[in-house]
């Protein structure tokens, strides 16, 4: 069982955002959704509207998680902040890139036969260079699938706060990760033209480290105060419903963390499992959809059953190709790994 595991509803909100998340691509990519759309216009607009939110659950647990493993006391705890960094961009590179080369795949595949907008283009070399070093948006190149963008945001956010660390030493570093936080709310955050970058998304990741810090201190009130009242400014000053669900989502975390009755039900094995492939699932799962789009919408181009059952069909796929991503490629305990052993050894 991995740390995250044992953090009590940590996999819980991480497989429940998976979920959100592969739901609201569907309500996004059609041309399945398009027909659903006619006979439950609510649900696939809840989805396409607030879909997206999810978003948020990942980021929060993100910050979460950085703080759990670089600084649990509060105090910065490991020695090579570049090997760290470099050791975290293996970690999300290696499944992109191949969840990215088989939707290359799938989208040559259907290309011919489904015309729709959700098809990205034929890569360029730069394209595939680009996604390779997560810098596409960087650069303006077009992400070749769905949620590409928050992987390089990802690593961003934990380079950033690895440097902060680094640079910061002792207590006051806490405080630097505030005064970030507060910039990023009040005003990065505000201009969606940054969203490219990690300034954009660094308030909900150090509302997720101000949790973790208040769910292991011995004086929890002032990091709640902190969450709190830095989420209370800033929804004040511009209200936005993201910001609202990771203020809720780094509360929630606190409490699961230092409560007991609320925590048996979210450790069961399938939340457990669901929270472990989350990230494989949000990878894999637009080539899936991709795939089942256009089986479907060729067959059954405009039957409501059909495309009811192809959703269905899509969302059970993602999960099942997802824990095959998990198994194969991204576990510590995947068979290339163990021949690669000595060469990761070294590293």
């Amino acid at each position: 069982m991995t740390p995250a595991q044992r953090l009590p509803g940590v996999d819980a909100l991480k497989g429940g955002a998976c979920v959100l998340i592969v739901w609201h691509h569907l309500a996004f990519y059609g041309p399945m959704s398009d027909v659903v759309h006619g006979a439950a216009p609510w649900l696939m607009n809840w989805l396409y509207t607030y879909g997206r939110m999810a978003v948020q659950v990942f980021l929060v647990v993100g910050g979460f998680l950085a703080a759990c493993s670089l600084a649990p006391e509060g105090r910065a705890r490991f020695q090579q902040p570049l090997r760290l960094i470099l050791k975290r961009y293996r970690r999300l590179a290696l499944p992109l890139v191949v969840a990215v080369l088989i939707t290359v795949g799938v989208a040559a595949l259907v290309r011919p036969w489904l015309q729709h907008d959700s098809v990205p283009g034929a890569p360029t070399f730069w394209q595939l260079l680009s996604h390779l070093f997560l810098l596409q948006d960087l650069l303006g190149q077009e992400a070749l699938s769905a949620g590409i963008w928050y992987v390089a945001i990802d690593l961003q956010l934990f380079a950033m706060t690895v440097l902060v660390l680094t640079l910061v030493r002792g207590e006051r570093h806490r405080w630097v990760v505030l005064a970030l936080a507060a910039a990023s709310l009040l005003i990065f955050n505000r201009h969606a033209g940054l969203d490219m970058t990690g300034l954009y998304f660094f308030g909900a990741y150090a509302l997720g480290m101000l949790a973790w810090w208040a769910s292991r201190s011995a004086q929890p009130v002032r990091w709640l105060l902190a969450i709190a009242g830095l989420g209370a400014v800033a929804l004040l000053l511009d209200f936005r419903g993201r910001l609202l669900v990771a203020v809720v989502v780094a509360l929630a975390l606190v409490w699961l963390q230092r409560g007991r009755w609320p925590v048996r039900w979210l450790q069961r094995a399938w939340m457990l499992r669901l929270g472990q492939i989350s990230y494989a699932v949000f990878l894999i799962h637009f080539p899936v959809c991709l795939l089942v789009n256009a089986v479907v919408s060729h067959v059954w181009p405009a039957q409501l059953l059909a495309n009811t059952l192809g959703l269905l069909t899509a969302f059970g796929l993602s999960l099942l190709a997802g824990d095959a991503l998990y198994r194969c490629v991204e576990s510590p305990d995947a068979r290339w790994r163990t021949l690669f052993k000595p060469v990761l050894a070294a590293r």
